[in-house]
């Protein structure tokens, strides 16, 4: 773990624990609307830090994100929850905190989008 990252604890199993090939398509109208949903979530550089932050751990951070960004806790919290909403990661109540994860198949998912371009 990258030092002054807080506690951290394994993830939870996906919100599917079973892993399906993605028949969706990559192209039209909804996977047009799919991308620009994801790319709106991930079009702050706060939001791409975290994102790469909780992408090179292998465990749910359940610490002081705001110790490795300069930015305010509410303002950290604030881009979690645009994250969350999007489903590019989830939270898991930890006792008095939220312990945060990538969400892979939506991360391969927006992969896959962009790739189509």
């Amino acid at each position: 773990m990258p030092p002054g990252l807080g506690s951290a604890r394994s993830c939870g199993p996906p919100a599917r624990s079973y892993e399906l090939p993605d028949t969706r398509p990559v192209e039209g109208a909804e996977a047009d609307e799919e991308l620009a949903a994801l790319a709106k979530a991930l079009g702050h550089p706060a939001r791409v830090q975290i994102l790469r932050l909780l992408v090179r751990q292998d465990a749910c951070i359940c610490g002081d994100i705001v110790d490795e960004l300069p930015l305010a806790q509410s303002t950290v919290s604030q881009h979690l929850k645009v994250l969350k909403d999007a489903g590019l990661i989830r939270g898991e109540i930890d006792g008095p905190r939220t312990c945060y994860c990538v969400e892979p198949a939506v991360l391969r998912r927006f992969k896959a989008l962009v790739g189509s371009l």
